[in-house]
């Protein structure tokens, strides 16, 4: 697995997820978003994105998304998150 492609596959994913609304993204908990990206490299991705509250519900939410090619690399595969405030402002983040 090529760790620049899933990255660069894994931040467009992401970043669609930044662009959410905070009630959206409320409505989706509990159920993953995964998908399957082609990457520059020509291998396939599975892509899975979810939705958790971080600390209790009506608070901050924690968008978690993780990446993979199938291979051994499936038992770890590469994360990132961020969190959403319920004002919609992502939190740590410059």
């Amino acid at each position: 697995m090529s760790e620049h492609v899933a990255r660069s596959l894994l931040h467009t994913a992401l970043d669609e997820y930044r662009r959410r609304a905070y009630a959206d993204l409320v409505g989706g908990i509990g159920r993953p978003d995964v998908r399957t990206a082609r990457g520059a490299d020509g291998r396939e991705y599975e892509i899975e994105i979810e939705a958790m509250w971080d600390d209790r519900p009506g608070g901050v939410l924690r968008v978690l998304g993780a990446i993979d090619d199938g291979s051994f690399r499936a038992f770890l595969p590469l994360s990132e998150e961020f969190l959403l405030s319920p004002e919609g402002r992502i939190v740590g983040e410059k």
